[in-house]
């Protein structure tokens, strides 16, 4: 788990997670502290269907091992004098990073931007960090983050699946 002064970031599956992982290893640059990237996961293969085709508690959490590495390798690529660790954990995000909440510095999460009210403007785990966090919370707006770039030879749409984007 964090140590103490450690910089946690919540990392999940968004682009907005992995603006909040750049933005936690600047920070560490100028404040020396080290950033622990946590990822939760849980097996509930009713609700997700990566767990479901996944099979075992064992494959889901290899995946998201894998995932979680990726992203960190590839910001520690971008800023080689920063530690920055990878942790996985078996729990839900807002329960895992409230827990890690009490040891760290800060927690630096991504918004969603998705729901009613706060949750609209933040997400649900960054509303529940908000509430619950023992330490300074830090949210990385999710319309900061550049969308990825689209390839420019991609084969047309199939009729009846247009998706105009975010409507937000």
């Amino acid at each position: 788990m964090a140590s103490q002064g450690d910089i946690v970031v919540g990392v999940d599956h968004s682009a907005a997670s992995v603006a909040a992982l750049r933005w936690a290893v600047s920070e560490a640059t100028q404040s020396g502290r080290q950033v622990v990237a946590l990822r939760a996961w849980s097996f509930e293969p009713v609700a997700d269907l990566g767990a479901a085709v996944a099979g075992s508690p064992e494959t889901v959490a290899d995946r998201e091992r894998r995932q979680l590495e990726e992203v960190v390798g590839e910001v520690r690529a971008e800023h080689q004098g920063v530690a920055v660790r990878a942790e996985l954990v078996e729990h839900s995000a807002a329960v895992a990073l409230e827990e890690a909440s009490k040891t760290a510095a800060m927690l630096v999460l991504g918004s969603h931007g998705r729901g009613r009210l706060l949750k609209l403007l933040v997400g649900s785990v960054a509303e529940h960090c908000l509430r619950e966090a023992r330490c300074p919370v830090v949210v990385i707006p999710a319309r900061t983050v550049p969308e990825p770039e689209k390839e420019t030879a991609a084969a047309p749409e199939p009729a009846g699946s247009y998706y105009p984007g975010p409507l937000l």
